[in-house]
């Protein structure tokens, strides 16, 4: 089974690519959907399973719900509103909303802290 994610932003990227294993696809929106944005995506996404995780402001949730009309199968990934986005969510509030998705053994935890 592959996996995408689809995340608006190169940030979003980064903080995901930091916590996800290689195999994981992840694909930025860099803002505005048009037709030619959105065919480009379902070509890079393919047969994959698809998840979104999108900001908790105007213009993720607009952008949500463009892609929800693209990929009416993807799973839904929410970060919290009053986050600075998917790239201000703490590590351990993304990596919980990754488990929730069924993400986990993609998830490349960090070593816990001994002291």
């Amino acid at each position: 089974m592959s996996i995408s994610i689809i995340v608006e932003g190169k940030n979003d990227r980064s903080k995901l690519r930091r916590l996800l294993q290689e195999e994981i696809h992840i694909h930025c929106t860099f803002g505005t959907l048009n037709n030619i944005k959105l065919e480009t995506l379902r070509k890079q996404v393919g047969n994959d399973d698809v998840y979104l995780f999108m900001d908790n402001d105007s213009s993720g949730k607009k952008i949500r719900a463009i892609l929800r009309d693209t990929f009416p199968d993807a799973v839904h990934i929410y970060t919290r509103r009053g986050y600075a986005g998917v790239e201000g969510t703490p590590d351990e509030y993304v990596i919980s909303q990754l488990e929730k998705a069924g993400l986990e053994e993609y998830i490349l935890y960090p070593p816990p802290d001994f002291i």
